[in-house]
């Protein structure tokens, strides 16, 4: 481990961050999912929809009380940890931060405590409206997020100050970044197919158990029909575009996810191989030649430079880590997309109920979308190192020097234990709800 302050400051905004977003990724999953089935509810009166929309309405708001909770420590981090980034940009991202909270966390929190426990009150118009609204404020909640990391990946609509720091100067130009367009598209996909894993296992739970055989064909039919739509989106068309952009205007970045040392035309994509930076090469690779050169700029023939094209203060200061991260995430991408290809085949079939093999894997494969999330966010932010706002300010001097790497363990040891006791009464409250929705039979299909 580091002695080194920032070091350690990075290490807990890390923890801290990916913790907390294994809770937004599933509320933002799960809303759209409610929506559709309160619509359906309304139009039908079909009570295996009121049944689902009120089971995962509680799941989502347990999800949204933690993503709270553990959230806000992130904001505070800005100063605590890094006061000089915060001085140096917070003219710029502060806008859209505070936008977050003021408008769409508001909008949302004004109406998640409708959709949860008012239903008898409202009605069903009412109740599908507030269900709405809480749908629009969590995707306008993660927009606005996302245009902040955006300016950290591409920055746009800024101009200088006199005493250097960063100011707002078109807000337009910040708020409809590219880089935030493509990215919320990709990450909200992403999130779907969150969702839809949580769904379909669950539904694979009640179906193996015998239990409550209605909501887990529909929870089935749902989460493996809508994750494969989502799975293949966040591969192409968004996956892609995403990728245009890394390597149009982050080449180091793409030359370390894909382990690429030396430039030159038809490059390679990597299947397989071990980074060794030491001798600048990719060990053990198992390569498909020119697949690169298209994915990154449409033809097979086009150049695309590796690290040794740049200054290597300037290669993202965790090259094995990224490299690694970026496969995780596109080889789970595309397991995703065969496993519920697979499981929609066989539901068209009408044999996925009685696939129990299928069915087990369907159960046990939930984690695995937090897992490829969590790879896809760490891809993000190591590619854009060595620099906080890209191009323009490093992460080395963005932290806060008055605060000791003693303090940052200390806070994170405090963190770690925090967040574990609250990540079992989490599984605990989940598994309660869960496990109320055994034994309750609607309608067969």
């Amino acid at each position: 481990m580091t002695d080194d302050a920032a070091s350690w400051h990075r290490i807990q905004f890390a923890f801290t961050v990916v913790y907390h977003y294994l809770f937004p990724q599933l509320t933002m999953g799960l809303a759209w999912f409610l929506v559709a089935w309160k619509w359906i509810l309304l139009r039908t009166g079909d009570a295996r929809y009121q049944e689902a929309a009120r089971l995962w309405a509680r799941i989502f708001g347990i999800n949204f009380a933690v993503g709270v909770v553990t959230g806000i420590p992130m904001e505070f981090q800005f100063g605590t940890n890094w006061a000089s980034f915060s001085q140096y940009a917070g003219g710029v991202i502060g806008q859209s931060l505070a936008m977050e909270g003021m408008f769409s966390f508001f909008f949302e929190s004004a109406f998640i405590g409708a959709m949860v426990w008012g239903e008898k009150r409202l009605g069903p118009r009412d109740h599908f409206l507030a269900t709405l609204g809480v749908a629009l404020g969590s995707w306008l909640s993660g927009y606005f997020i996302l245009v902040t990391n955006a300016f950290m990946q591409a920055p746009s609509g800024y101009a200088f100050a006199a005493d250097g720091s960063m100011r707002l100067a078109n807000l337009g130009d910040f708020l409809l970044n590219p880089w935030a367009l493509i990215e919320f598209c990709h990450n909200q996909c992403a999130a779907i197919v969150t969702g839809s894993f949580a769904i379909a296992a669950v539904g694979a739970f009640y179906v193996l158990r015998g239990d409550n055989g209605t909501q887990g064909r529909l929870f089935l039919k749902w989460g493996t029909a809508v994750g494969l739509i989502a799975s293949v989106i966040v591969a192409f068309p968004t996956g892609d575009a995403q990728a245009k952009m890394v390597a149009r205007l982050q080449p180091t970045a793409l030359a370390a996810m894909e382990g690429r040392f030396q430039s030159g035309p038809m490059a390679e994509i990597t299947l397989m191989g071990q980074p060794n930076v030491q001798k600048r090469q990719l060990d053990n690779p198992i390569r498909v030649p020119g697949m690169l050169s298209f994915l990154a700029f449409g033809t097979f023939h086009r150049d695309v430079p590796g690290l040794g094209a740049f200054p290597e203060e300037t290669w993202p200061t965790n090259i094995e880590l990224l490299y690694y991260a970026f496969h995780v995430m596109a080889g789970l991408g595309t397991l995703f997309i065969l496993l519920l290809g697979w499981a929609s085949l066989q539901r068209i079939r009408g044999r996925l109920e009685s696939s129990r093999p299928l069915l087990w894997v369907l159960m046990l494969a939930f984690p695995f979308p937090f897992i490829a999330n969590t790879a896809g966010w760490i891809t993000a932010e190591l590619g854009r190192q060595p620099w906080l706002v890209y191009g323009l300010f490093r992460t080395r001097d963005g932290y806060s020097a008055a605060v000791s790497s003693g303090d940052a363990i200390f806070t994170l040891i405090g963190f770690t234990g925090l967040y574990f006791v609250l990540g079992l009464l989490y599984l605990f409250l989940v598994g309660r709800e869960v496990m109320h929705g055994i034994g309750i039979e609607t309608e067969n299909l």
